[in-house]
């Protein structure tokens, strides 16, 4: 995300010597330019779990993460009921086959930060689930589908939609 300098803000902080050694640390280790930019990271997502926590009602896109394992066959098919239940918020999903009978599925939400929490939990609940994990982002996908003109729709040559 390129930012002009007339849109930047300079931010003085004081932080523990070890704590500093330990971000320049992980700075390094993710070969990002400056320290600037591992902060900002951590603050856009710290601002996201946050707008979650205040404003449930407000719209959240995102990904849920799950590792599960045990009968295959049983658990994608509770996965699958739960997420029908959550067919507004649920985009799509990608699953993949891991080692010892474990598998991992990755949906693409987006929804009111309720529902979102609310969907996670269902999932949690189901026996299998090992991992689950939410990443939530303010920003939000754009509409998938205009519903507010039927001249947008293709002529079909006078047969009847």
């Amino acid at each position: 995300m390129a930012t002009s300098p007339a849109n930047l803000a300079r931010l003085s902080m004081s932080l523990p010597a070890e704590l500093l050694r330990d971000l320049d640390c992980m700075v390094e280790e993710r070969e990002l330019p400056s320290r600037s930019q591992l902060i900002a990271q951590l603050i856009r997502q710290a601002l996201a779990e946050h707008e979650a926590m205040v404003r449930p009602e407000e719209m959240l896109a995102g990904t849920v993460t799950l590792v599960y394992r045990g009968d295959r066959g049983s658990v994608r098919h509770q996965l699958a009921i739960t997420q029908q239940h959550y067919l507004k918020e649920v985009i799509s999903s990608q699953h993949v086959f891991l080692e010892d009978d474990q598998s991992l599925e990755v949906l693409l939400v987006q929804g009111p930060a309720e529902r979102l929490e609310g969907l996670c939990d269902a999932l949690r609940r189901i026996r299998g689930v090992d991992q689950l994990q939410l990443v939530t982002t303010t920003a939000l996908l754009p509409p998938l589908h205009e519903q507010d003109d039927d001249s947008a729709l293709p002529d079909r040559g006078g047969i009847a939609a």
